[in-house]
């Protein structure tokens, strides 16, 4: 009885390793991407790994329904409960994007393990307590000149500092005020232009957008470097992608944007088609992926990895209390998501949308190579889902009308906005 206990643990972690496995971009280029299921002899790494995993999926900025916020311009709501679920997936989906982005694949939340146990105190304190016990214990059975060792620790301490200041900047730029340049007022001000009000639906293709908008809007320094770029008709034209990652920044040594890339795709007619399966796994395993957003008609979810034959998501439909991101050391435990969900990817809506994450030109270069041999890997018999081509849309003879400086939105953008009925569920 022993034994079969012990061999149920053993495949209890080789599951939870699994999942790890295909939610943690690899950051070393030369790496092949890891998608395989752990063999009997990963059994000896498991129980580290867990923990990683938890790490990595708690340190996710998670979004949810907010309640007794400011009131929203124009209406009287002061929650997002029951309808603001593809808007807060949205934000997670960038959110994501903008972790890799200012703190990069590696980084993980300190307190991420501690979230569920965490008490009052502000999260700057505890983790000045903890940075300082985990020096201390460090003098012990170390080596070298204390001239070193001080300097090492040194360094060790800014650098938490700094990315903590960078972690709350993120997490700020999402906050349920006016004033933040990705949170709920402010996308649904952008939302107004596409005729869309609070405590609407926000289908799937009016979120990308507003999303691109936001951020093309955005006037924070540190914003400028990053762009979105939403693909037409399941194609990205690669001359209009880099087109947008070459925008001058007014900086004279301007370095070339990084670019998220937002495909909005089907899985199938009206249920999902299971045979898509390896392709998700696929993507999802590709260190350029920032997630997927889908699930099911009217609920929207985010989805970082899979297991087996389910897809890991983080659930927006909490409603969880406001939280001022002005003040300073705000707390963020309701910011970060304490344990993952699974859902079987049969229980999919066919709409989702699938976003990428790409630093620099030559970047995007190879992640359009990955992901079209993952494409072309798991469409088989039938028609890749979306595609990568040169050249511009117009090239293709998509036409597009100059955008008025007081409308975000073109002309031609607003009738392909309103091919999509607001009951049809696509995601984002």
């Amino acid at each position: 009885m022993e034994a079969a206990g012990t061999d149920e643990v053993d495949k209890l972690k080789t599951k939870f390793m699994s999942a790890w496995n295909n939610m943690k971009y690899k950051e070393n280029e030369t790496a092949p991407v890891r998608s395989r299921w752990p063999v009997e002899n990963d059994h000896v790494v498991i129980s580290g790994n867990v923990e990683e995993f938890r790490r990595d999926f708690i340190s996710r900025i998670w979004l949810t329904y907010r309640e007794e916020f400011p009131q929203i311009e124009g209406s009287a709501l002061t929650t997002d409960c029951g309808w603001g679920c593809t808007l807060r997936t949205g934000q997670m989906l960038l959110a994501q994007g903008l972790v890799l982005h200012f703190l990069g694949r590696a980084w993980t939340w300190p307190d991420a393990l501690d979230i569920e146990t965490s008490d009052s105190e502000s999260w700057t304190s505890h983790t000045v307590k903890k940075l300082t016990a985990s020096f201390e214990a460090s003098l012990v059975g170390e080596r070298g000149p204390p001239s070193i060792l001080k300097e090492t620790r040194r360094r060790s301490f800014e650098v938490e500092g700094r990315n903590e200041i960078c972690h709350r900047k993120i997490i700020s730029w999402f906050g349920d005020s006016p004033l933040a340049c990705f949170g709920l007022h402010q996308l649904i001000e952008y939302g107004k232009k596409s005729g869309k009000a609070a405590g609407d639906w926000y289908g799937p293709a009016v979120v990308a957008h507003i999303l691109r908008k936001a951020v093309e809007e955005a006037r924070q320094p540190d914003l400028q470097g990053i762009t979105i770029y939403v693909a037409q008709d399941c194609t990205v034209y690669k001359a209009d992608v880099i087109d947008k990652q070459c925008i001058s920044t007014g900086s004279e040594n301007a370095e070339d944007k990084a670019v998220i890339i937002l495909v909005p795709v089907r899985l199938g007619g009206e249920r999902t088609n299971t045979d898509y399966l390896e392709f998700v796994k696929g993507i999802l395993s590709l260190e350029y992926c920032v997630g997927i957003i889908g699930g099911k008609p009217k609920q929207s979810y985010y989805f970082a990895g899979f297991q087996d034959d389910s897809l890991i998501y983080m659930d927006p439909h909490y409603c969880q209390s406001f939280v001022d991101v002005s003040i300073k050391d705000f707390p963020l435990e309701s910011f970060h998501c304490p344990s993952p969900k699974k859902m079987s990817f049969r229980k999919m809506d066919p709409s989702c949308t699938v976003g990428f994450y790409c630093r620099n030109i030559q970047d995007f270069e190879r992640a359009s190579e990955e992901i079209t041999k993952v494409l072309k890997a798991s469409s088989r018999e039938k028609y890749p889902l979306f595609t990568f081509v040169k050249g511009h849309a117009r090239d293709y003879d998509f036409t597009s009308t100059p955008t008025n400086e007081d409308d975000l939105f073109s002309e031609d953008e607003k009738k392909k906005l309103k091919r999509f009925s607001t009951e049809e569920f696509v995601l984002l």
